[in-house]
């Protein structure tokens, strides 16, 4: 079953000038909460888990993380997850992995880790309600949140409470902000603070005395459309297979032991070409998530996210079937507007 589109019908207007000039240059604050999170603790939970999911899991140590999506054993995409590895020694194996994924594919990942961890050492926790989420994103992220990579100048951090963070996405390293314990989480466009429920708006007031600026998800959504990363339950569904969104780079590993879908993965990988492929469109005029997408008179796909980027102009994610091209021009639901076939990300088609 695809899922329903999750953004509104009306199409969303660009972020303010400064808006989008946090999200870029400063450092916007957003409450990501609603999240799906679960842990897995025991001896058998990084063993149980990468059977499961599409990435390496065997060699992840604490303070290290990874993307990945889990699958029907036809290869077809139940949801995507960022997997943290928790521990205070980071040379043993992790105590904790904590498993963080859009709300819509929580039942989907609850319910698989239900039913496949009989037998192994695992215990299934719920973190949904019992943990806060507060993203930082642009260029100031790292000096209000209080970390800084190796690379940083301590002068540009709080001394007091700078720690260092590595600059590969997924890594993590607990802080303290204002006596409030946190794990810091790098992101590929800031730093993930997730903290007690309790404390997320003491958090969120000690952040935004900082220096951060609170940002609507629609001006967050922007960044992430220009950046070409697709969203479950909006870009990509329970139909997808990850290398038609693009997700094998940063999702997949081609050297790992079995796991649930794989022969569908790799098979496709190594022999196939998918039939689709998640693209950029740049549209004559604003659209709506959902609307059908057609290259002469054959539907090829439909708009996924859409925005009014400062930059870029009207864009949208879509998966489209390979006949549309990048370069080519495709025809938007009954109104007459049309769209040009981009790669992504949008930055990197600019003349």
């Amino acid at each position: 079953m695809t899922l329903a589109p999750t953004q509104p019908d009306r199409a969303p207007q660009p972020p303010p000038a400064g808006d989008y000039q946090a999200l870029t240059e400063g450092c916007a604050l957003l409450d990501c909460s609603e999240r799906g999170k679960l842990a897995l603790t025991g001896a058998g939970a990084v063993e149980f888990l990468n059977g499961q999911v599409t990435n390496e899991l065997d060699d992840l140590l604490p303070g290290e993380g990874r993307y990945a999506a889990f699958l029907t054993h036809k290869g077809k995409m139940l949801g995507d997850l960022r997997i943290l590895a928790l521990g205070e020694d980071p040379a043993q194996p992790p105590a904790e992995l904590l498993l963080d994924t859009e709300r819509v594919a929580l039942q989907a990942l609850f319910d698989m880790i239900r039913r496949f961890k009989v037998g192994y050492d695992v215990e299934l926790h719920k973190r949904t309600l019992e943990r806060g989420l507060l993203s930082l994103i642009g260029a100031k992220s790292d000096r209000v949140a209080g970390v800084a990579t190796p690379l940083a100048a301590a002068s540009d951090i709080e001394p007091d409470e700078s720690v260092w963070l590595s600059s590969t996405e997924h890594a993590n390293v607990p802080i303290t902000v204002r006596g409030i314990a946190v794990l810091a989480i790098r992101t590929d466009i800031g730093v993930d603070l997730l903290c007690e429920s309790a404390d997320t708006e003491r958090l969120r007031e000690a952040l935004l005395e900082r220096g951060a600026q609170p940002m609507s998800e629609a001006a967050a959504e922007c960044v992430r459309v220009e950046r070409g990363r697709p969203r479950f339950g909006i870009d990509i569904d329970q139909t997808t297979i990850p290398q038609e969104a693009g997700l094998n780079e940063r999702a997949v590993s081609f050297t790992k032991g079995c796991y649930v879908g794989q022969e569908t993965v790799a098979r496709l990988h190594w022999k196939g070409k998918p039939n689709r492929h998640l693209r950029g469109l740049r549209l004559s005029a604003p659209a709506t998530s959902g609307e059908e997408l057609r290259l002469g008179e054959r539907v090829v796909g439909r708009v996924g996210s859409f925005a009014l980027s400062p930059v870029h102009g009207p864009i949208a994610l879509a998966l489209v079937r390979r006949e549309a091209e990048p370069g080519a021009t495709v025809e938007i639901g009954e109104h007459g507007a049309s769209a040009t076939v981009v790669g992504l990300p949008f930055a990197s088609t600019d003349g």
